[in-house]
């Protein structure tokens, strides 16, 4: 069953294969949680006429480090990805390695009567060499072979891959079917505004499930509302003791307000939280812009050695002040 939210995409597909159009490399991109594997899985079970091997293939599952890529279910098909295990730090790499590369497309080069494919997820993740080594094969394609790019950010990828792929983008929804999916798959639905957890999620279902888990979604919501008081009622800033241990978390919190705020304003739409209407009406854009570079720098440099409280509430003065500013200042130093 095609999700809500994939409705769109899979038609594309569908059209492609009903008018034997389907390309050699086909490159679908989506924020991250969109459910670009699915797609991927949905796409495949078609063309092979079996759904339910292709949906035995796990996203999360280890590669065989051997050989740096892993064989699906349906025995033509393989992935590459990143995530190996160092096996002297133990650290998981995020890269895409050129002999991974390598191997994925020596394996795809082997002569098969039935349709061989390769999936690589996440594209965006492949180094400079890796993508190098993947052109070849992209422009002088086996026949009978596919090969699918998973990737969060196309704009990541050489132009080199990207021109040589069909591309197939899976935008965020906010629709009723979508809305409906949510709270099919939500524990006590009724006790959660599923437009507004939808819009705080930007559109991205899988996300909004894994939000409303345990009791992050709790924690999260308590620090939007105090952040969207600060902004209406600038003089309760210093009342921010829930903030101290998880500055972090609360700047990610802030920042997924901002660029629901500047969505909502680019728009002219109204969202679910009726304090971020207030506040957006009064906001200049490019001043939610600035601050949202800023949100963004601050929980970078919270990764150094930095003093994160102290940033958190430069940060804060701004958004406090955020819908009367006359001029925006520069809170935040090496910019």
């Amino acid at each position: 069953m095609t999700l809500p939210w994939h409705q769109n995409a899979f038609a594309k597909l569908k059209q492609m294969i009903d008018q034997n159009h389907l390309p050699h490399a086909l490159l679908i991109t989506g924020m991250p949680q969109i459910g670009k594997f699915e797609l991927m899985q949905q796409l495949v079970g078609v063309l092979i006429n079996n759904d339910k091997t292709i949906k035995k293939d796990d996203v999360r599952q280890d590669l065989d480090t051997s050989v740096l890529i892993r064989r699906s279910n349906y025995l033509n098909m393989i992935y590459c990805r990143g995530g190996e295990i160092n096996p002297t730090t133990k650290n998981r790499s995020k890269d895409i390695r050129v002999d991974q590369i390598r191997k994925f497309c020596e394996a795809l080069g082997k002569t098969a009567n039935e349709l061989q494919i390769g999936v690589i997820f996440y594209a965006d993740q492949m180094n400079v060499n890796a993508a190098n080594s993947l052109l070849k094969t992209l422009e002088e394609p086996r026949k009978n072979t596919l090969i699918i790019l998973l990737a969060h950010n196309a704009k990541s990828l050489p132009i080199t891959i990207v021109s040589r792929c069909q591309s197939i983008h899976i935008s965020p929804a906010y629709d009723q079917a979508t809305q409906t999916w949510v709270e099919q798959h939500i524990d006590h639905h009724e006790d959660f505004d599923i437009p507004h957890l939808l819009e705080a999620a930007h559109g991205v279902p899988f996300k909004v499930l894994d939000e409303v888990s345990g009791d992050r979604f709790i924690h999260y919501q308590k620090w939007q509302n105090q952040l969207l008081n600060i902004a209406i009622h600038p003089t309760v800033i210093n009342q921010t003791k829930d903030f101290d241990g998880v500055e972090v978390e609360v700047l990610g919190c802030l920042q997924h307000l901002v660029i629901e705020g500047i969505r909502l304003k680019s728009f002219e739409r109204k969202g679910g939280l009726v304090e971020l209407n207030q506040i957006i009406m009064s906001a200049k854009i490019d001043f939610l812009f600035r601050l949202l570079t800023d949100v963004s720098q601050a929980i970078n440099l919270a990764k150094t050695n930095a003093n994160i409280k102290l940033l958190l509430d430069n940060v804060l003065i701004v958004w406090s002040h955020i819908t009367h500013l006359k001029t925006y200042p520069q809170i935040l130093e090496n910019k």
